[in-house]
């Protein structure tokens, strides 16, 4: 599609490319656009040539699903009338996010285009903490009172519903208050006369405006709602959360904490969109802490020298045991953190995913131990340089501990995160890794010196 619209923009055939943004969904055309902006060899002019001849219907639309270095370069193509054109058919939480990607006189452009109404809105929603249910809601959503029939509700729809970010979730408010909740479905079905107080749900589940974001986001995925109402400590009704905004904020948490978990400082850019030098200054700070940390196992090889003088033969299964150690934390970190983020797992089951990890541990433990000291065996039954039955139980009985205490710091240390409001993510499979081999190293030497009688 790229190059039959690039062919058709070199003829200058501007009703043909009409027509083929007509037939297209508005994130397909975003990301069309997006090529060009990204192709080097194309003109950029072009992009905003591409922007013009969008249908107006769907132009505020494909303009909210762009990346802020293309909606940046386009508000700065822009005469003051088609960015106003452009900010009325936005929605206000729409508006919000741009605003926030946006450089001082460029957000200065974007509320000189806004009208009064949807400026006070903006400032009501940019007044919340960056993290809260409040800076992602919007403020467009359809209300009802409660002594409309069904049939005064449908006409208030059809007159306000328009310009509504959902009407499929309608919000009966009293003086502001919420009072009660109904679907589009449930007024369809009721008969016209009905009074809506007689057919709405009063017992609601709300969200207050100061609330985390991600607990919002599981909130809806748990009671599956389309839409969640935002409400001040009075109850009075400010905004809802749409489906596709919580969607928007699991994607960037799940970012976050993948970022995180990989010891990486997290990046609000895409991959390709940051440079060499702002990926390692991310990296840098976390490689040098568990570079420096490592050394601790440096150390305790180096006070074991005597142990691998007398069986040099030990240090071939350093690495093993650290691969091991690692693996196993990282497969119970990786598992209690999605738990804790899924609300599976609180502060209260702690001892019960302590336990569960040991008999865990002890099951994968005597497996793993098993299995060694059979290939230890059978690999050095010949070799007289060793006692081959001294080395599989010392090689094996040091697997068995250092997958058991893998698996409990693991299972600890995210929660001891939370317990300290940091978040669990950034006690993942480096940090988790960097101990178990200091620890698993230690063990190790200690069992080679008293089963091999290493003075």
């Amino acid at each position: 599609m790229y190059e039959k619209v690039l062919q058709l923009l070199t003829d200058r055939d501007f009703k043909s490319i009409r027509g083929i943004f007509i037939e297209m969904n508005e994130a397909d055309v975003a990301s069309l656009l997006q090529r060009f902006h990204d192709d080097h060899e194309a003109d950029k002019r072009d992009l905003t040539v591409l922007f013009r001849l969008l249908n107006k219907d769907i132009a505020a639309d494909v303009f909210a699903y762009m990346d802020s270095d293309m909606q940046m370069m386009l508000i700065n193509a822009f005469s003051d009338k088609e960015l106003q054109e452009v900010v009325d058919d936005l929605y206000v939480d729409d508006t919000v996010d741009i605003i926030e990607e946006m450089p001082a006189n460029v957000v200065a452009r974007i509320i000189k285009s806004a009208d009064a109404e949807t400026r006070k809105q903006i400032n009501q929603i940019l007044k919340y903490p960056k993290d809260s249910a409040g800076s992602v809601m919007t403020t467009e959503y359809v209300y009802l009172k409660k002594d409309y029939t069904v049939k005064e509700a449908l006409e208030w729809i059809r007159h306000v519903g328009v310009v509504k970010e959902t009407v499929y979730t309608l919000y009966v408010t009293e003086s502001r208050v919420l009072i009660g909740v109904l679907s589009l479905l449930d007024l369809i079905t009721a008969d016209e006369q009905d009074k809506i107080e007689d057919i709405m749900e009063t017992n609601i589940i709300t969200v207050s405006t100061l609330e985390d974001r991600e607990l919002v986001a599981s909130k809806m995925a748990k009671y599956d709602f389309a839409a969640m109402p935002v409400v001040d400590k009075d109850m009075r009704l400010v905004g809802i959360i749409t489906y596709d905004d919580a969607m928007d904020v699991i994607e960037e948490e799940t970012t976050e904490d993948f970022s995180k978990m990989a010891a990486v400082a997290p990046s609000e850019e895409s991959y390709f969109k940051t440079s060499v030098f702002a990926h390692a200054k991310n990296r840098i700070m976390w490689l040098l802490v568990l570079m420096l940390s490592a050394t601790l196992t440096g150390a305790v090889v180096n006070h074991y020298q005597e142990a691998f003088a007398a069986v040099p033969v030990l240090v071939s299964f350093l690495s093993m045991l650290s691969g091991t150690g690692g693996n196993c934390g990282s497969q119970t970190s990786t598992l209690v953190i999605r738990g804790m983020a899924l609300g599976e797992i609180d502060m209260r089951d702690f001892f019960k995913v302590i336990f569960k990890e040991f008999r865990i541990a002890i099951v994968c433990g005597i497996l793993l131990s098993i299995v060694n000291a059979g290939r230890i065996i059978l690999v050095y039954h010949n070799d007289t340089s060793v006692n081959c039955y001294k080395l599989a139980f010392t090689v094996s009985a040091a697997i068995l501990l250092t997958v058991i205490l893998s698996k409990l710091i693991a299972a600890m240390l995210p929660m001891a995160a939370k317990k300290l409001k940091l978040d669990p993510a950034i006690m993942a499979a480096p940090l988790i890794t960097t101990i178990v081999d200091t620890c698993s190293t230690l063990m190790f030497f200690i069992l080679a010196t008293i089963v091999f009688d290493i003075k």
